[in-house]
């Protein structure tokens, strides 16, 4: 690309010189006799011509010009006067919103803890009104709504409230039936009591507590257990079954009854 510069300079440089010479060749011929100068005219008259600067020629094409090797990328970055090609920008991924609020943490589900079977229990002795009943496993249930059923209409004929579960305790049980008490808390003694009912006090003492939920029908399947629990882990029981009834068994369906059972231990 220097190339046309340097045409220029030898063209600049080349016209003093050719002035210098015709006047050292004029003052010669001023000297010389006429007849020469005819002679000497004709030289010094070519001698521009011929001194004339040849025509510039077209400055080579870029492609004849010397092939530059080419060279590696510098590992340098551009100076900063230099600006670079541009490029491409990297996708950036979106700033997270300020008003955007993490997802709050799926909390677990809560575990329901199992109902409490063999469990240590104190029963503490309450003022209860009582009603004696022996029934058949036949009409096992039909007969203990009945008692509940007699104690509830004497409670509410004297507007007294229970201030506990109604409860059953199994006396004495054989192949063919039960003897039973139907007991249910009272804060006072009611009167005129029927010719089968009294007033006295619930067990009391050291019991293991089982629990039971659904049909009565199915309640040969938790003492079942209970038996089972005892003989593994040799425990001796009085000859009494507690029934703590917490959901009310006369107004509640069948199976979905809640009954606390209480084995008394010896």
């Amino acid at each position: 690309m220097e190339r046309p510069c340097l045409f220029g300079l030898m063209r600049v440089g080349l016209v003093p010189a050719l002035v210098l010479t015709l006047g050292i060749a004029g003052a010669s011929a001023q000297t010389a006799p006429d007849a020469s100068k005819d002679a000497k005219d004709k030289p010094l008259a070519a001698a521009p011509a011929q001194a004339q600067t040849p025509p510039a020629q077209p400055a080579p094409a870029p492609a004849q010009a010397a092939p530059t090797p080419a060279t590696a990328a510098p590992a340098t970055p551009p100076a900063a006067s230099e600006t670079p090609a541009a490029s491409p920008a990297p996708a950036t991924p979106p700033a997270p919103s300020a008003t955007q609020t993490p997802a709050a943490p799926v909390a677990p589900a809560p575990v329901q803890t199992a109902d409490p079977f063999g469990e240590e229990s104190t029963l503490e002795p309450k003022t209860v009104v009582i009603l004696k009943g022996k029934a058949n496993w036949d009409n096992a249930f039909d007969s203990l709504m009945d008692a509940f059923k007699a104690l509830t209409a004497l409670l509410d004929k004297q507007g007294i409230a229970p201030n506990g579960n109604p409860m059953i305790v199994y006396t004495s049980t054989d192949d063919s039936g039960f003897t039973f008490q139907a007991q249910i808390p009272v804060p006072q003694e009611p009167k005129n009591l029927a010719k089968s009912m009294s007033i006295g006090k619930s067990p009391d003492g050291k019991a293991l507590k089982f629990v039971h939920r659904g049909s009565y029908d199915n309640m040969d399947n938790t003492y079942e257990a209970i038996t089972n629990f005892l003989d593994d882990k040799k425990l001796e029981a009085k000859d009494t079954f507690i029934e703590e009834y917490v959901t009310d068994p006369l107004k509640t369906a069948e199976d979905k009854l809640v009954i606390n059972v209480y084995v008394p231990m010896k």
